[in-house]
């Protein structure tokens, strides 16, 4: 009961630091403010984009393998060399996927830019996805209608396009566009399958705005040496395969095809799905170090201008101090009561800054097409941090109230 007592006095007097001198205090908590929105804004803005990012590709399977003249991430070839290295062709994915032992399903990409597709006077701009015809089991499509092309469409580059929901929406709005014309560089393509509504993803872009069509058309279009397309090969194993051994196979299989000496580096990239998956994780903890750097300073300044408002209340009330230890109060009874103080300040302020990141995540989802939410958890760490930044700012000045001289203080307020 002393102590809850106790808390409640400090409480008091907190309050009354904020309804008596309104502007100082206010500007002294703005640092703690500042810093735990910083702090809280920066986690919970990297946890909504991580969490977007691994829901959206819970659906892809960490082992597919992408073969082409790129990496994912850091490597150690520096980039003039890899600027160098020739283009994935259509005759090593051919090789690869006969000779490569574990190989579930494999497809030749594109990645390339979009394109306007047409129908009448309805235009839409689309996600150009190029491939043969495992693509669909490598994207995991699923279809409302339609089929998808099969391997003899793929290898023939039959004029044929398989389109996602947003697209069909656009050209043909309620009708069904199974065996309707569409128009794509300059030329007639049949629909032949239309794919469930999926939603925006963060990495390769809508899928209900792409359309699929054979690589091999591409390819007698455009020749193997477009500028505008950069050649993959997309392998995935079976289950259970040993991904050391089934890279190493991928290497040294390719690596004969290209005719490479045991002295020569390869010339292309061997990317599994699951070491991206890594590299982003391994990019949002530097995004949460950054951001905890910079918001520390703002706490820093918070955590000063809370020792400064405790200074000043210890001085004002030297007096009263000096009566509490006349009747009895104990040096810990007066450290306490101070830190309470102390705490109750910084915590403010740091409700402050939270309801501040709560105001904008609501704001931010409702203007944008992102999930940009506060956890529990990051109101647990803003609300310790405050405690904690409390408690530090306040220890000195409630040490030099507890160590006041009753007499003197009692003096001091005559």
């Amino acid at each position: 009961m002393l102590y809850l007592r106790l808390l409640f006095t400090s409480f008091n007097f907190a309050i009354n630091a904020l309804r008596i001198n309104k502007l100082r205090t206010t500007l002294s908590l703005l640092g703690v403010t500042v810093g735990i929105f910083s702090i809280i804004a920066v986690l919970a803005a990297v946890d909504s984009m991580d969490r977007t990012i691994k829901s959206e590709l819970s659906g892809f399977d960490r082992n597919m393998v992408y073969v082409f003249n790129h990496s994912f991430g850091p490597t150690d070839v520096p980039k003039w060399k890899a600027e160098q290295f020739p283009k994935m062709k259509y005759e090593e994915y051919d090789y690869l996927k006969r000779n490569l032992n574990d190989v579930e399903y494999a497809s030749f990409n594109y990645f390339t830019k979009s394109e306007t597709m047409k129908h009448g006077p309805n235009y839409a701009e689309v996600n150009m996805r190029p491939c043969t015809s495992d693509m669909q089991y490598l994207d995991n499509i699923k279809l409302t209608i339609g089929r998808f092309f099969n391997e003899s469409e793929a290898t023939n580059g039959a004029a044929v396009a398989v389109i996602g929901y947003e697209v069909a929406n656009t050209l043909f709005h309620l009708s069904n566009p199974i065996g309707k014309e569409v128009r794509l560089f300059g030329r007639k393509f049949i629909v032949i399958g239309v794919i469930e509504k999926q939603g925006s993803i963060s990495i390769g872009g809508n899928q209900d705005e792409s359309v699929y069509i054979p690589v091999n058309l591409m390819r007698q279009m455009y020749g193997d040496n477009s500028l505008v397309s950069v050649p993959v090969v997309i392998l995935k194993p079976f289950k259970g395969t040993d991904m050391v051994h089934f890279e190493s196979e991928i290497t040294n299989k390719l690596r004969i095809f290209r005719g490479l000496k045991e002295t020569d580096e390869s010339n292309f990239f061997v990317n599994i799905f699951g070491g991206m998956m890594d590299f982003i994780d391994n990019i949002i903890g530097q995004m949460n170090v950054v951001g905890w750097i910079i918001s520390g300073f703002s706490l820093l300044v918070g955590g000063f201008g809370i020792a400064n408002i405790m200074f000043v209340s210890v001085k004002e009330r030297t007096h009263l101090i000096g009566i509490q230890k006349a009747i009895g109060a104990k040096r810990r009874f007066i450290l306490y009561q101070f830190l309470f103080e102390s705490i109750i300040l910084s915590l403010i302020g740091g409700v402050v800054g939270l309801l501040l990141v709560g105001l904008i995540a609501v704001l931010v989802s409702s203007i944008v097409d992102f999930d940009f939410s506060l956890s529990l958890m990051n109101v647990v760490i803003g609300l310790g941090l405050s405690m904690i930044i409390g408690l530090i700012a306040g220890l000195l000045p409630a040490q030099s109230a507890a160590k006041l001289d009753p007499v003197e203080a009692i003096r001091s307020g005559m």
